[in-house]
Parts: C-alpha cells; structure tokens; sequence
C-alpha cells in the first residue's frame, strides 16, 4: 500500500500550497469558538482530564478498512467510548451552517481540516464523558494531528490500531457501503486513499518506533479480524 508516497508527494505540496489556506479560512469562527474560556480554565480542565488517567486509543486505517465496524466491537466487549473524528466533523457541519459548504468540500476531496478544530472536538467529547477509555477513530490523521493532540491535551495514546488492508479491497468496500455519504463515490475514495496514504505514514512509524503500534491484517470476516483485535485489548485493558 505504500509503495506510491513518494510518487504522490505533488498531491500533498499542492494541497498544503493552495487548497489546505483556502479550506482553513473557514474555519476562524469554530477556532474562536474553541478560545471562549480563560486559558486558566482549559489548563485546570486539563489537568483534570489527565489526573484521570484515561486510557486512550487511537485507531487509524483507510476508508474500507473496516475500523468503524471493528471499534463497535470493542465498545461492546471492552467498553469503550467510540469518538470518530469524520462524525464528530460532520456534527459539526450541522450545527455551524454558515461554515457548511466550506467543511464539506474538505471532507469530499479528502483534505484536512485544520488540527485544532479537530482536538478540541475530541477534547471537549472525553473531558464531558464519563467513561475514561476511549478509542478514536480516524486521528491522527497527520504529524500535525498527532503534534497538537499532545500539545494541546497533554497526553499519548496508550495502543494505536493500525488496520492494514489492501487499496483495492478498500476501494470495493467503501462503493459496496450505502451509508448515504457525500463523500463515497469513486473519485473521492481515490482522492481519500492518497491523502491518507501519503499523510499517515510517518504517523505509523512514529508510534511503530514509540512500540505503541498494533498492526491488524484487516482481511477476513468481521468475526475473524474481531479475534485477531481481540488479544490487544484483553491484555491492555485489562479484561
């Protein structure tokens, strides 16, 4: 599956040139939204957060590898809190409708929104939960991602799940998916992998070095992929 990043890199210098400045402009009124509070009161939440000691997931693999089905399992075997961050955006959209159009193309090309408004989504959703292990779905997306989260929240993740599958098994999932997403027809899948193809690679290696990297072979059935999952948690969270 990577063998292409080196060929792709005119995608992603394109994008961080033209496409990447246009699409953020849209999103001053949400990066506002989040500096609401004093920064004596987002440091105290923080520390909070982080006195709880969560334990955090973050779970990462292309659209069609079947990581949102493999987190519902683990939230019903292990009892987990499921944060996506691609739903958490799409929340987003519908609640802040002067900004939809902007968002939305950002999805469908398979860009990137900005790494704050993203974190402080997903800071905001385990701060409010009572449940203290979480899997999050789809982040880090990039270095950026990663570098924010923990510059802004103040912690790593315990496991990062990397469900590894091939471009053509994900291309046929994601078309055969009637989910009613904008963002699933055969150009855009494309755009997607590329994007997450060129921009998850040094995330991956990073926490593969970190030895926090748990690499899943994401072929199979559900039930089969479920049990290669299974032993992860077991042995990290304890059940």
């Amino acid at each position: 599956m990577w063998r292409r990043v080196t060929s792709l890199s005119p995608v992603i210098s394109t994008s961080k040139s033209t496409s990447f400045d246009q699409a953020a402009s849209g999103f001053k009124i949400w990066r506002s939204s989040f500096s609401t509070e004093t920064p004596t009161m987002v440091k105290d939440a923080t520390t909070s957060f982080k006195e709880r000691n969560p334990f955090i997931t973050f779970v990462l693999g292309g659209p069609g590898s079947g990581k949102g089905t493999q987190c519902q399992k683990i939230v019903e075997t292990f009892g987990f809190k499921h944060l996506s961050a691609g739903e958490l955006l799409r929340r987003e959209i519908e609640s802040n409708s002067e900004n939809w159009s902007q968002m939305l193309n950002t999805i469908k090309e398979g860009r990137i929104v900005p790494s704050e408004v993203t974190v402080r989504l997903i800071q905001q959703e385990m701060e409010s939960s009572d449940n203290n292990k979480f899997l999050i779905d789809g982040f880090p997306r990039t270095e950026e991602n990663r570098i924010a989260f923990e510059q802004l929240i103040g912690l790593e993740p315990n496991v990062v799940l990397f469900f590894d599958c091939s471009e053509e098994e994900m291309v046929k999932r994601v078309l055969n998916r009637n989910q009613g997403r904008v963002d699933d027809n055969i150009d855009t899948v494309k755009k997607r992998l590329k994007v997450f193809e060129i921009l998850n690679l040094p995330v991956i290696d990073y926490y593969s070095k970190r030895g926090k990297l748990r690499k899943i072979d994401a072929v199979g059935t559900e039930d089969e992929i479920f049990e290669k999952v299974r032993p992860i948690f077991s042995a990290c969270a304890g059940k």
